[in-house]
């Protein structure tokens, strides 16, 4: 256990122990999902007194042309674009890639996705998920193509991929420009490939509840030159020089205070990654048969950066639905998420057509993600699995007395 970490206030070995139902609560804290992973203070340090001393804060300075170089080393992909954040990074590519009209989406997806195109008068076309990868499902896109359609956006989730192949596919058969939103996969790989290296681009996230951080920040990466070149044009307001412009653009510019925080946690990128896998393995080992709560599986074949523990509740199994459950966590300080709840098409900008998605609302019913990461601890996690244990195994008692209490 790390030094200063609180620790439990007891186990919890029968459900009054449980907050909700009067007991303490097992932490003192509140344990995050995506709390940030911090490299090393003093290196940081070092680079902030640098850059002071250079007085040179942003506008492309010698830390974000560094952070640049090495994410395209990283990843083998030829341009690295760092940008402000990932919402303005779907936003700038999104325009450089000349997509209008309507673009194809997951629901299941954090709702920037939905919200670049919407911004910028597109409309997303929703599509359903395939239910073991939560991931679009190519199988439903064809039927959703019109003649107003430009493009595809697919998500790449929790450390994996989409089926990019059978997308390039449908991408290139339709004349569609294809974009990978990979804010949960840099530092993964898709059939041995580092993905940064798919469709016509993708875009990376570096905000701070991702498993490598640069405080806030993104990058669009591509292997085409030319659509590089419009992506930095459009990411400094179009300037082609000090006083030229070329067409129309926005400031969407990485600071180089967040390119050091990116560049120092690069440095111990390979120590997060080590550290989510074990915290992974042993979240499955802890909660493995445990009817009604299944772990989703990591792709061992393929680089990850294990950073979302990802559970799905079958709240017929348990009793205890997905939302008790995170209910009964919230009240011990582990502030459980229900990623992407409810889905982009239930949320108010996009509900009006009242479309259906089976698989998109199902999951997103069902699904539940732990904390993780290095402000965890092995401790943290057996306790955090000993009260899943405690609350399941006691689902119809838990649930009873919590409509009871309700009522």
């Amino acid at each position: 256990m790390s030094q200063g970490q609180p620790k439990p206030h007891r186990p919890k070995n029968v459900i009054s122990d449980l907050q909700i139902f009067g007991g303490h609560p097992a932490f003192a804290e509140q344990l995050h999902v995506g709390r940030p992973n911090i490299g090393n203070r003093q290196r940081f340090a070092e680079r902030v007194n640098a850059i002071l001393d250079r007085k040179w804060l942003t506008n492309n300075g010698p830390y974000v042309d560094e952070f640049e170089r090495r994410i395209q080393e990283l990843t083998g992909v030829k341009h690295c674009i760092a940008i402000c954040n990932a919402t303005i990074a779907l936003e700038i590519v999104i325009r450089a890639l000349g997509l209008e009209g309507e673009v194809i989406v997951p629901s299941f997806t954090f709702v920037a996705t939905a919200h670049a195109l919407q911004w910028q008068g597109l409309t997303p076309v929703f599509c359903d998920i395939d239910p073991q990868t939560h991931t679009i499902d190519p199988g439903k896109i064809e039927s959703l193509i019109t003649p107003r359609t430009t493009g595809i956006i697919a998500v790449n989730l929790w450390g994996s991929s989409c089926d990019i192949a059978r997308l390039e596919e449908i991408a290139a058969k339709h004349g569609l420009k294809l974009l990978f939103d990979s804010a949960h996969a840099f530092g993964c790989s898709y059939q041995g490939r580092m993905i940064g290296n798919f469709g016509n681009a993708e875009v990376f996230s570096f905000h701070a509840t991702k498993f490598l951080n640069s405080s806030e920040g993104g990058a669009i990466v591509t292997n085409d030159d030319d659509l590089a070149r419009a992506v930095r044009l459009m990411q400094n307001f179009g300037f082609t020089s000090y006083d030229q412009i070329s067409c129309v653009g926005t400031n969407g510019k990485m600071t180089e205070i967040s390119a050091a925080m990116g560049l120092t946690n690069l440095e111990s990128m390979a120590d997060f990654i080590e550290v989510n896998r074990r915290h992974r393995k042993q979240y499955a080992e802890e909660l493995a048969g445990l009817s009604g709560v299944t772990l989703l599986p990591a792709n061992e074949e393929e680089k990850s950066n294990y950073q979302y523990v990802v559970l799905e509740i079958d709240g017929a199994t348990t009793v205890v639905t997905r939302d008790e459950l995170m209910q009964i966590l919230h009240h011990e300080n582990v502030l459980a998420r229900r990623y992407f709840y409810p889905g982009c098409h239930r949320m108010k900008p996009y509900s009006l057509s009242r479309l259906t998605l089976v698989e998109t609302e199902r999951v997103s019913d069902r699904v539940l993600s732990l904390p993780t990461g290095t402000s965890i601890t092995p401790y943290d996690i057996s306790t955090i699995c000993g009260m899943i244990r405690l609350v399941v195994t006691n689902g119809r008692e838990v649930s009873e007395k919590l409509r009871a209490e309700r009522s």
